[in-house]
C-alpha cells in the first residue's frame, strides 16, 4: 500500500505482513515463524524482526517500490515439493499452469499472454473502425 500511496510506511497498513513480523501474534498467527526463520537461516524471532525492519527501511529510503512478479502474480511460491503439491490439489484448475524456478524457490503461475486484438469474423463487430470501440481505445490510450 506504500507503492499505491495509501500509507507512507507498511506499519500503517493493518492488513499487511509488516506488523505480523514486527509484532508476532502468539495465537492465530498467519505466519509460520519457525519455518520462515529456517528458510532465512535465522535462529531467533528478534533476528527476524531486526533483519525484516532493516530490509523494509532500506527499500523505503531508496524509494525502490517495485512489484516483484513472483510474489504478486503467483498462485504459490515456495519449495518445489510445496508448489507441485498445490498444483496437484488444484487439479483441473491448474491446467496450463507451470511450476518454474530454481534452487529452493519455485512458483506456480500461468503464462502471461499479452492482450491483443483478435478480430476474427465472429468478432467483426468489435473492429477498430466501429465508432464505439474506436472511442474506447482513444479514451484509454
Amino acid at each position: 500500500m506504500v507503492r499505491a500511496g495509501v500509507v507512507t510506511h507498511p506499519s500503517e497498513w493493518n492488513f499487511g505482513g509488516y506488523n505480523e513480523i514486527q509484532k508476532p501474534r502468539e495465537r492465530y498467527a498467519l505466519i509460520d515463524y519457525k519455518r520462515l526463520m529456517d528458510l532465512l537461516h535465522m535462529s531467533t524471532i528478534d533476528e527476524l524482526r531486526s533483519s525484516h525492519k532493516k530490509w523494509v527501511e532500506e527499500i523505503l529510503k531508496a524509494k525502490n517500490y517495485v512489484r516483484e512478479i513472483k510474489w504478486t502474480q503467483s498462485i504459490a511460491v515456495g519449495s518445489k515439493i510445496f508448489v507441485e503439491g498445490i498444483k496437484e490439489k488444484l487439479g483441473i484448475r491448474a491446467k496450463g499452469r507451470k511450476v518454474k524456478g530454481s534452487r529452493d524457490l519455485y512458483h506456480l503461475r500461468e503464462s502471461q499472454a499479452a492482450y491483443n486484438s483478435n478480430f476474427t469474423s465472429e468478432n467483426s463487430v468489435l473492429r477498430e473502425k466501429t465508432p464505439v470501440f474506436g472511442t474506447l481505445i482513444h479514451k484509454f490510450q
